[in-house]
């Protein structure tokens, strides 16, 4: 099995469905065929750095 690789805009647009639409995460994970794992330290760190979540 490969490893998928996606651009910087896909991986932006999921973390904005997430940040800013309020979506939760399993739903965009199950939606985008994602691993939650992937995504909550996406956003996590996103959060982290706009100072929106703990450090």
């Amino acid at each position: 099995m490969t490893r998928r690789k996606f651009s910087r805009e896909f991986k932006i647009e999921a973390m904005k469905l997430v940040t800013e639409r309020g979506v939760s995460v399993a739903q965009v994970c199950r939606d985008l065929e994602l691993a939650e794992s992937v995504l909550r330290a996406s956003v996590k760190g996103t959060r982290v750095e706009t100072g929106q979540g703990r450090r």
